[in-house]
């Protein structure tokens, strides 16, 4: 949750963070770092990638100070800029959808950018003429957050989800509204399945105003959506949604499919994602497992009957992680499937209760990904062929495309060709703890000269679960460039080995997943020649958690900058506005089980704390408060411990302002150079 600050302080902290420029005046060696920095995020990057249905046409967003869309044959060639109209040139452009018979690309314009989060939302729904005969047209204007475009199977109509009146994305990580006057009384903004009439530009909101809905999928005839639900308010309550199913129409009660609270087996108290119907309308298939975020898929593929019955897990045990699945006919699906720490796309054929995989079409270290959606891809109506946004650490982003098949599909963008690594090579690492058989990937520093002793950079992931895949970093890379060793490793309770590595850290935050880490420095060490008297560490959210725990247990690290992180978990329950998240992880809430709450906290141990520690958070961040910041800050003030805080005005979870993240990473690498200098 987010609280207000008393008035003398938030004038001290306006003072620090009031503007940009107080910002980068603010931190010290200004100069060098920002240059460095803009050096490392000095890459033409790439939004939505969408495949016509036909699989014959490309088209794919081009982001920039004038995001562009860009529309060629499927193979690349003959490429051109489509017209969007002179007055939205400057405008966000996102959620390409192309029309059943590959004539119409549909997207979401925002041309409003609101970086105070205040302001209620305005897009619209373009329509463009992929053979370039007619002009473009709005198809409707939208006053609220849109996302999630789908034509339907006829063409007659574009499916969407819809917030009506919002002010923010419709997402925890968005920053959340000031908490003033009576908490709790506020009337929620509710997301809805909606359905816009491609004739005339009609709205009708096909789900019920008291569900707030997540996913959705409406069956090939058109008749039915299924989508994932929940009780508003919809930011908590994603980790309980339900499994629905209805008639596409409004009005209509819809019927409870799937109810995690209720089932018995693996799926008991877990979490469901990406619901779709089987072609033939049979099944619903949807990924479950214990996920720790909204938009952070992963687990087993599950079947349920679309007229009700049990769900069935149809991939138990295996060692991977579908993260993302489209049917490819009626008991076929291609996945996409994070594999320790690299992609795997393979066709999965279900027989009976069970799914079983082909050979992967590829297996690559990489990051891969269309619509903004991570592991997400374009496919052709007829599976056969398929497009998405790919990059690596050697590798900046570029537009993929051709057909299914274990030759690589090649780049067919030319983009980024003479962006090179500013950072040294990748490396998987692997090694045993606790029986666990982990993984992590390490950048080398810029200029390596294995002669020399290097300190290294832990950096740990959001999640729990999530996975560090080998995509192009950026300004992320920017301690491997400036002479670190930079470690990110995948521990228990990532995605990549399967359900149970997912469920290994349950009821134990702190403790596997720290020894993991702490062998996988000593791997790293036995490779190549780190100086583990100059280790760092830092994280956001659960890597944040992280940071703030490490230092209360080992004196290993010399120097810890903490973002958006929990120094304790008793108050930690009572502010944060996603809750619902704890119960699969520690088993019980807070107050009825407070011992197990208490071990994973930092300041559980914090007088064992004695390393200089960067702390940074939003100031309306609902996912981990400002005010775990503040507590962390005001123990290691308190026992003498070198430390820092600054917090960003409206900035949630996820960080909107460029010159928000630009002064936090030039402060990141400022603290690191203080006390653990690289030179």
């Amino acid at each position: 949750m987010s609280f207000r600050l008393p008035a003398a302080l938030t004038v001290l902290l306006g003072a620090l963070v009031a503007s940009p420029a107080a910002l980068a005046q603010a931190a010290p060696t200004a100069n060098p770092t920002l240059a460095l920095l803009a050096k490392l995020d000095h890459v033409q990057h790439v939004g939505a990638v969408a495949l016509s249905p036909d699989g014959t046409q490309l088209a794919w967003v081009r982001e920039g100070k004038q995001p562009m869309i860009e529309l060629g044959d499927a193979d690349g060639k003959h490429t051109r800029g489509l017209d969007v109209g002179a007055q939205r040139l400057a405008c966000s452009k996102r959620d390409l959808a192309w029309s059943p018979d590959s004539r119409t690309l549909a997207l979401l314009v925002d041309c409003g950018k609101d970086l105070t989060h205040t302001k209620a939302v305005h897009l619209a729904v373009v329509l463009l003429d992929a053979r370039g005969k007619a002009s473009p047209r709005q198809l409707a204007a939208l006053a609220g957050y849109a996302h999630g475009l789908a034509w339907s199977r006829d063409g007659k109509a574009l499916d969407l989800l819809f917030v009506p009146g919002a002010t923010r994305q419709a997402a925890a990580t968005a920053a959340g509204a000031e908490q003033v006057g009576v908490i709790g009384e506020a009337k929620s903004q509710v997301q809805r399945v909606a359905s816009i009439d491609v004739a005339n530009g009609t709205l009708r909101e096909l789900t019920p105003a008291t569900l707030n809905a997540y996913e959705f999928n409406r069956s090939a005839d058109g008749t039915r959506i299924a989508y994932t639900a929940a009780v508003p308010p919809g930011d908590d309550n994603w980790w309980v949604a339900k499994l629905y199913v209805q008639s596409a129409q409004p009005g209509v009660a819809p019927t409870v499919l799937v109810d995690p609270a209720t089932v018995t087996g693996p799926l008991h108290g877990l979490q469901m994602a990406l619901p779709r119907f089987s072609p033939d309308g049979a099944r619903v298939a949807f990924i479950g497992g214990l996920m720790s975020d909204q938009g952070g898929t992963g687990g087993d593929l599950y079947a349920v009957a679309a007229n009700g019955g049990a769900p069935v897990d149809l991939t138990p045990d295996i060692t991977v992680t579908p993260q993302w699945y489209t049917w490819t006919g009626d008991d076929t699906l291609l996945v996409n499937q994070n594999a320790r720490g690299k992609v795997q796309l393979a066709t999965y054929t279900l027989r009976g209760d069970r799914a079983q995989a082909s050979t992967p079409w590829f297996d690559l270290p990489a990051t891969i990904g269309a619509g903004g959606a991570a592991l997400s891809l374009s496919v052709s109506a007829d599976g056969q062929h398929v497009a998405y946004q790919q990059s690596s650490f050697e590798h900046a982003p570029e537009v993929h495309a051709g057909r299914l098949g274990h030759v690589l599909p090649p780049a067919v963008t030319a983009l980024n060709t003479d962006a090179k690594p500013m950072w040294g090579k990748a490396e998987s690492i692997e090694w045993e703890s606790d029986g666990h058989h982990v993984q992590g990937w390490l950048l080398y520093p810029a200029n390596y000269d294995p002669a020399k002793r290097y300190p290294m950079i832990v950096q740990v992931h959001g999640g729990p679960a999530w996975g560090v895949l080998a995509g192009w970093p950026g300004a992320r890379a920017m301690y491997a460039a400036s002479g670190y060793f930079q470690f990110m490793p995948n521990p228990r309770g990532s995605y990549g080995q399967g359900e149970a590595f997912v469920q290994a850290n349950r009821k134990d935050f702190g403790y596997g997943d720290l020894r993991d880490i702490l062998a996988g420095v000593d791997a790293v060490e036995k490779r190549v020649p780190v100086d583990d008297h100059r280790l760092g560490l830092t994280g956001w959210s659960y890597g944040g958690f992280m940071s703030m725990f490490a230092p209360t247990q080992t004196q290993r690290f010399r120097a810890v900058v903490a973002g958006a992180g929990i120094s304790n978990w008793a108050s930690y329950y009572g502010e944060n506005r996603i809750d619902e998240w704890m119960i699969p992880y520690f088993g019980a809430s807070y107050y009825d089980d407070p011992k197990v709450y208490d071990r994973s906290s930092p300041l559980t141990f914090i007088k064992r704390a004695k390393t200089p520690t960067l702390i940074i958070v939003g100031d309306r961040d609902e996912e981990c408060p400002a005010p775990q910041s503040f507590e962390y800050w005001h123990a290691l003030k308190a026992l003498g411990v070198p430390t820092e805080l600054v917090v960003y005005p409206n900035e949630g979870h996820h960080f909107e302002d460029p010159a928000h993240t630009r002064d936090l990473r030039q402060r990141s690498l400022d603290w690191f150079a203080k006390y653990l200098p690289a030179k």
